[in-house]
């Protein structure tokens, strides 16, 4: 049997994967060690980069001619508008922090902003189902092993949990599997380009993840 894309995706990028999952941040949240200005910087850089995903899946939904795609992809639309946007919405009004245009031009807060949303605008669905997948199976892997830690800011907590959650992991699978059907019709070049997108999302989030220190 031969090898599913999303396997080929996956251990080709390997340890950029394992960097990113084991990123300062992630462990940080771990050992219940975040400062407290870092996640007020990540809340502010993640908050307005939930905007440019709702673009990105915007953009999925124009490039599938598929209903059952187009109604997967405005549900996860209707949870970023909906889950998502209220969540950082409350979390600034608590945590007493605003939006900061400075933070938002940080050369790598920007590059991935910028990054995430060319695959989208210039590539075709496969590109953004592959980045898609690249984030959301970042996130659901590493913050299901973050749950099984104390988060003592209720905050972290509620954001670690929501991307533990069965939904967002029914979407990250979805996902993968989703990349795994769209391989049966794409060449060998394709399938080098999604891994290739994989890798180049990997590397956007490290940085950007980075972004959220002061040093």
């Amino acid at each position: 049997m031969s090898e599913r894309l999303s396997d080929r995706i996956l251990r080709e990028n390997a340890d950029v994967f394992a960097a990113m999952v084991a990123h300062r941040f992630t462990q940080d949240i771990a050992a219940d060690t975040l400062p407290k200005i870092v996640f007020d910087r990540y809340l502010l850089i993640e908050g307005a980069f939930v905007e440019t995903a709702i673009a990105i899946f915007g953009y999925a939904v124009a490039k599938t001619s598929d209903m059952g795609d187009r109604r997967k992809l405005i549900a996860s639309l209707d949870a970023l508008a909906n889950e998502q946007m209220p969540y950082f919405e409350n979390a600034f009004a608590a945590r007493g922090i605003a939006p900061d245009p400075a933070l938002q031009a940080e050369p790598r807060v920007a590059a991935f902003r910028e990054g995430m949303l060319a695959i989208a605008r210039d590539g075709d669905f496969t590109a953004i189902i592959t980045a898609m997948f690249a984030a959301e199976w970042m996130y659901w892997t590493w913050c299901t092993a973050c749950m099984a830690h104390k988060m003592s800011d209720p905050m972290v907590h509620d954001w670690v949990a929501m991307h533990a959650a069965p939904g967002f992991a029914a979407q990250a699978h979805w996902l993968r599997d989703r990349i795994d059907r769209l391989s049966e019709d794409m060449t060998p070049a394709q399938q080098d380009e999604a891994v290739r997108v994989f890798g180049h999302v990997q590397q956007l989030e490290i940085d950007f993840h980075s972004a959220a220190y002061l040093d």
